[in-house]
């Protein structure tokens, strides 16, 4: 958040700045989305809706995984959220006691470990290395001792990299073996750049999975997200959402319902990031970083900056004042070696993307 404060600061005074350093879409909600809100701000008063979420939203989510996945979702264990991140909080609350231990690769989305840390649970960070092509295994759940549940990304942030079908299913399986509770953060679904990446209900009816109006659907700003949850975790989710939130935004609800039926505007925003993927991955190798995550999906480059004899934070503070291009330093990824590693969003437009290209290639090649 540091980098995005001062890349608004220095767009404030006038500078040109090139922002590869948020997840956030550069596209608009889909149009359906947009007219059906307005609609509704025309219409009757936009009242609380049950804790749970409107019927309709849920009913069309689980048709949603009917029709993209073929998994078979009751609409009655759909949860509308405001956003994934309240989805993360009814998640951990619901899911475990204070003091227990929630597993999670490492790197990886910060607000993981800062939400566990600020509910009173243990985080255990599973390191996940180039080596591993920073994938979490079967191998490397089934190592671990001690752990009462297990937080699973793919494709994941910031890494990009994507969990293949069956180390899915084979890691959903060592979580059923040892009892170990699973939530499945898929935000990124529907934003990859091979095969379609499987939802892990496709394995178990026991796990939970976090989803979002974010990232695919570019409605980051709307604050309107999902949980898919086990029968008996219903009823208290219910009861905690009604505390926490009483009720999701009813006017994103509305455009969510409808963003739904948006998939050929959505599909044509993956061409334009799978377009930016390959220009800023050749100009992250023609720059002369070190190693690159596969950015197998969402719309993220993770790269080491070892070759520039910098840390993170510095390199990606001088690059920032130096060109306007913002990046995220690693460190805010991974406590323990994200000194050595940035990370860039390519989920803004060609436009943005090439020329932030250009000056990172012209910047790099009189830091090396």
């Amino acid at each position: 958040m540091d980098v995005l404060d001062r890349a608004n600061a220095l767009a404030a005074a006038g500078r040109t700045v090139f922002h590869l350093e948020a997840g956030q879409p550069g596209t608009q909600a889909p149009r359906l989305a947009r007219e059906a809100a307005a609609r509704a701000l025309s219409g009757e008063p936009l009242g609380y809706t049950e804790a749970l979420g409107r019927r309709a939203l849920r009913q069309r989510i689980a048709q949603h995984y009917r029709q993209i996945y073929g998994v078979e979702v009751p609409p009655e264990r759909v949860v509308i959220t405001a956003g994934s991140s309240a989805g993360f909080v009814l998640a951990f609350l619901a899911m475990l006691d204070e003091g227990q231990t929630l597993a999670m690769a490492n790197p990886g989305y910060p607000a993981y470990r800062n939400i566990a840390h600020a509910l009173g649970l243990a985080p255990r960070l599973i390191a996940c290395r180039e080596a591993m092509q920073f994938r979490l295994t079967a191998e490397a759940v089934a190592a671990e001792t001690g752990i009462d549940a297990l937080l699973i990304a793919s494709p994941a942030n910031p890494s990009g990299t994507v969990i293949g079908d069956r180390e899915l299913e084979a890691i959903v399986e060592v979580c059923g073996q040892r009892k170990v509770k699973l939530i499945s953060d898929e935000i990124y679904h529907g934003i990859s750049y091979g095969a379609r990446p499987q939802t892990a209900l496709a394995f178990s009816g026991d796990v939970v999975v976090i989803n979002s109006f974010s990232k695919y659907f570019s409605m980051t700003g709307w604050r309107i997200g999902w949980m898919v949850v086990p029968e008996r975790l219903v009823r208290p989710v219910e009861r905690l959402a009604q505390n926490f939130y009483i009720s999701p935004p009813t006017i994103s609800q509305v455009a969510a319902l409808a963003a739904l039926d948006a998939a050929q505007e959505l599909n044509g925003h993956v061409r334009t990031y799978a377009r930016n993927r390959e220009r800023l991955l050749a100009a992250v190798q023609a720059a002369g970083f070190g190693a690159i995550a596969p950015a197998d999906g969402a719309f993220y480059v993770y790269a080491s900056v070892a070759p520039f004899g910098m840390d993170a934070s510095a390199f990606t503070n001088a690059l920032l004042e130096e060109t306007g291009v913002a990046a995220t330093p690693g460190n805010d990824f991974d406590p323990v070696e994200g000194g050595k590693w940035v990370r860039f969003s390519y989920a803004g437009s060609a436009s943005e993307v090439d020329r932030a290209a250009d000056a990172l290639i012209a910047w790099c090649a009189k830091r090396r």
